[in-house]
């Protein structure tokens, strides 16, 4: 099979968040014609992996899309449809690329499942070893490197209260939930940093209304991308502090995440982008992904590679530029055999702290 039935292969299996086995056993029989073990494991994530020992190269896409089925075709040396860049198109590469790999260590492809809800197959991972290297597989371009995400707090506000006459002095629950927006886009606006990954934003994205009698409530759907100086138990303790709201829920939470640019991860990649002809770029993204949650865990060197760009994720114009696939391919070929060369086998022996539960 070629770069193009692969992902065309992939691509074709519709995969919004929740509905992903039909994909997840489509990349199974793929990786098995490549000559992978593969498998499903328990949270329904697609396990790929070829070499045995150690040091292992996890390579963890996911499989899930967001909502939205887009026909599948290719025209002028790009394959257009949903997932073709966030994230198929890391996954075809992936395999691609360590499709003839016979070891010394292992490299591991997972396609998770629920990344673009709640990182299910992700958070199920946390609980096994952690590799020696770890390599996200998202969206950037053969050229990019990414080394950090913004943190995400998504919340919904309750404000409750007792339907009076527009005359009356006294606010509106309405009124409470604008004061509320008001006060949380204040608290942004202090924490303004050199660049936008540096700066804390929030989005009021719904605002939901209902009247029952003479009572009424407000729900507002709030999301707050985070830097690395500002964590979500600061904005929570700030909403607790200033009691704007009847209540509040959690929908998700991560950290931001930068890694060091330095790590064994990071210098391969870009060493493997040199070599074949391209000037690297780090990357620090403005959305999150499955880093935010396992380098906290593991520990380990990381970072994300892909083809694709990533501005055209989840939107309906979705394509990927095959001949970026195919460079991307060479890149992940050489960082593969060079993370798990014989200097990397010799620090692999170095006992691993187990995960904490």
């Amino acid at each position: 099979m070629d770069e193009v039935a692969i992902l065309r292969d992939l691509v074709e299996a519709y995969s919004p968040s929740g509905d992903e086995t039909a994909a997840v056993e489509r990349f199974v029989r793929i990786a098995k014609a490549l000559g992978f073990h593969a498998t499903v494991d328990n949270a329904g994530n697609g396990i790929a992996y070829r070499g045995p020992g150690r040091p292992e190269v996890l390579y963890l896409g996911h499989i899930d899309t967001v909502e939205g089925e887009l026909p599948v075709r290719v025209v002028a040396g790009r394959l257009y449809g949903r997932g073709a860049v966030d994230a198929k198109g890391p996954l075809a590469a992936a395999l691609l690329a360590a499709s003839s790999y016979d070891g010394p260590g292992k490299v591991t492809i997972v396609a998770a499942v629920g990344e673009e809800r709640d990182s299910r197959g992700s958070r199920f991972l946390l609980t096994r070893p952690a590799p020696d290297f770890l390599i996200i597989g998202e969206p950037g371009g053969w050229r990019s490197v990414t080394i950090g995400y913004k943190g995400n707090l998504s919340l919904v506000l309750r404000f409750a209260g007792k339907r009076s006459h527009l005359s009356s002095p006294s606010p509106t629950t309405v009124d409470r939930a604008l004061d509320f927006a008001s006060k949380i886009r204040a608290f942004c606006e202090v924490r303004q940093g050199a660049s936008p990954f540096h700066s804390l934003s929030a989005k009021v994205h719904t605002i939901d209304t209902r009247r029952e009698g003479d009572a009424e409530t407000v729900e507002v759907g709030v999301n707050l991308r985070l830097p690395p100086a500002v964590t979500t138990s600061e904005v929570l303790r700030f909403i607790e502090e200033d009691q704007v709201a009847d209540s509040v829920v959690v929908v998700d939470r991560s950290e931001a995440i930068e890694v060091n640019p330095r790590n064994d991860v990071v210098r391969t990649l870009c060493a493997e982008i040199r070599r074949h002809g391209g000037e690297p770029t780090l990357r620090r993204k403005l959305g999150t992904s499955d880093m935010n949650l396992t380098v906290p865990r593991w520990e380990c060197p990381a970072a994300a590679y892909g083809p694709g760009d990533s501005h055209l994720s989840h939107t309906d114009r979705e394509c990927l530029d095959i001949e970026d696939l195919r460079k991307a391919v060479e890149v992940l070929h050489g960082a593969f055999s060079a993370l798990t060369s014989a200097e990397q086998r010799v620090l692999a022996r170095v006992p691993k702290r187990r995960p904490s539960v």
